[in-house]
C-alpha cells in the first residue's frame, strides 16, 4: 500500500518512524498529488486540512479535522475525518468519522491500528474529554489552586494518565484546544473556555 502524506516535516517524520512497514510519499500540498502514480490513500495532517477542496482527488483521503465536521465542510464521501492532534497517531486506535470502505480497512490492517469510526461531531471522543480536562486544569491554575507541574503530577498519580493536562496542552497546541472548546461551548456550557487558557493560547 502506498500512502501520500501532506504535512509539515516534523509530523511526517513522526508518522513514518512510528509505522515503518508502509510505502510513504511526502508532498507539501494537494497540487503535487497530480504528479504521483499508484497512491492508494492520502493523509492530510495540516491544521487547515478541512478547508481544502478535494473534489479532484479520487482516492480516499483522511484529513486532520478535530473541530470541524464533514457535514459543516460539505465534503464528499471519499473524505474521512481523522483525529490528527499531535501524539494521537501513535496510539493503537485512531478516531475517524465518515464512510468506511475496503481501502480504509486495508490501511488499518497495514498500519496495525484499529480504526474507530465515530459520529461526525466536533472533538470525536478523546479530544473532547482531553480538552475539558485541560480547561479545568487552567481554571485551577487561574484560581491559584496549585502550579502546572503539581497539577500534572497529581493527575498522573491519581488517574495513571501518561501525561498531565499541561503536558498534553503543550504537545497538542493551545490554539487547537481553544478552537475545539469554543465550538463545544456553543453546544454545552460545560466546555466554557477558561480566560487564562485563551490568553496563553493567544500569546503562544
Amino acid at each position: 500500500m502506498r500512502i501520500s502524506v501532506i504535512s509539515n516535516e516534523k509530523a511526517y517524520k513522526e508518522l513514518t518512524e512510528t509505522y515503518q512497514n508502509i510505502s510513504w510519499v511526502y508532498v507539501q500540498n494537494l497540487n503535487q498529488l497530480k504528479d504521483l502514480e499508484n497512491v492508494d490513500v492520502v493523509i492530510n495532517l495540516n491544521e487547515d486540512a478541512c478547508n481544502e477542496d478535494y473534489s479532484l482527488i479520487k482516492m480516499p483521503i483522511l484529513i486532520n479535522s478535530v473541530s470541524n465536521t464533514l457535514k459543516k465542510s460539505n465534503h464528499a464521501n471519499h473524505v474521512i475525518r481523522l483525529n490528527g492532534w499531535n501524539g494521537f497517531l501513535k496510539r493503537s486506535t485512531w478516531e475517524l468519522a465518515g464512510e468506511n470502505n475496503d481501502t480504509i480497512k486495508e490501511l488499518s490492517a497495514q498500519l496495525g491500528v484499529r480504526f474507530s469510526f465515530l459520529p461526525d461531531e466536533p472533538g470525536f471522543v478523546s479530544a473532547r474529554v482531553l480538552a475539558m480536562i485541560i480547561n479545568e486544569a487552567y481554571f485551577a491554575k487561574e484560581e491559584n489552586v496549585s502550579t502546572e507541574n503539581e497539577i500534572d503530577i497529581a493527575l498522573k498519580l491519581g488517574t495513571n494518565y501518561p501525561k498531565g493536562p499541561f503536558e498534553w496542552a503543550n504537545e497538542i497546541g493551545l490554539i487547537q484546544v481553544v478552537n475545539l472548546l469554543k465550538i463545544l461551548s456553543l453546544i454545552d456550557a460545560r466546555y466554557t473556555l477558561c480566560e487564562l487558557l485563551e490568553k496563553e493560547a493567544n500569546l503562544s
